[in-house]
């Protein structure tokens, strides 16, 4: 079972983006593509999530990455930072005295709860689940962590309640390991990051 570190930010180190809320970024000739694998298995805390809220883990909306222009940067913007402001970070055994607990927070909660939160306003706000990818990752120090990606039509941007700043999935020291389908939500699917086959591959030589 993935084992959830949901390392907290610490005091006084929140990032803020140096983009303008009206400015999104263009679309970026980066080589590297996060590669879609096969299907594979669902955090367990997600689906016991999907049992107690099964409305929350329903499809809305077309499979179509959202268009990105002034109005959803700055609700990627907006969200990002609303949620990392009012929750405050705190572990499943600190709340719940138990692992794997994911829920819609009301004031404190880990990584997977700062995600759901996110996910929930951007869909309040007409963004597509197909839009809107709740993913599990490796972070800066080989803990794992969870994170929403938001599919746009200029990439794939991180929403961390590690940072403010919204960041390209390349531009982030995560390794990524899977994330629910664009189709489905309750569907999972594995992903090829091809900056650590390249950097594996040059260690290895």
């Amino acid at each position: 079972m993935f084992a959830f570190a949901c390392r907290p930010l610490l005091a006084g180190v929140i990032a803020i983006s140096g983009l303008a809320l009206g400015a999104p970024p263009q679309a970026n000739a980066e080589s590297y593509s996060m590669q879609v694998g096969g299907p594979t298995s669902a955090p367990v805390g997600y689906i016991e999530f999907c049992k107690k809220f099964p409305t929350e883990c329903a499809t809305r909306g077309v499979d179509v990455a959202e268009t990105l222009n002034e109005r959803t940067w700055r609700d990627l913007q907006d969200i990002n930072m609303l949620a990392n402001r009012i929750v405050t970070p705190a572990t499943d055994q600190e709340i719940y005295h138990r692992d794997e607990v994911w829920t819609l927070p009301e004031a404190y909660g880990d990584c997977e709860d700062y995600v759901l939160l996110k996910r929930k306003w951007l869909e309040e706000r007409g963004w597509p689940t197909s839009a809107l990818l709740i993913t599990v990752v490796f972070d800066e120090v080989g803990d794992g962590h969870a994170v929403l990606v938001a599919r746009t039509s200029r990439g794939d941007f991180v929403l961390d309640n590690k940072t403010d700043k919204i960041r390209r999935w390349y531009d982030t020291a995560y390794r990524f390991v899977k994330r629910q389908s664009t189709s489905d939500p309750n569907r999972w699917v594995s992903i090829g990051d091809p900056r650590w086959n390249t950097q594996n591959t040059a260690t290895s030589r």
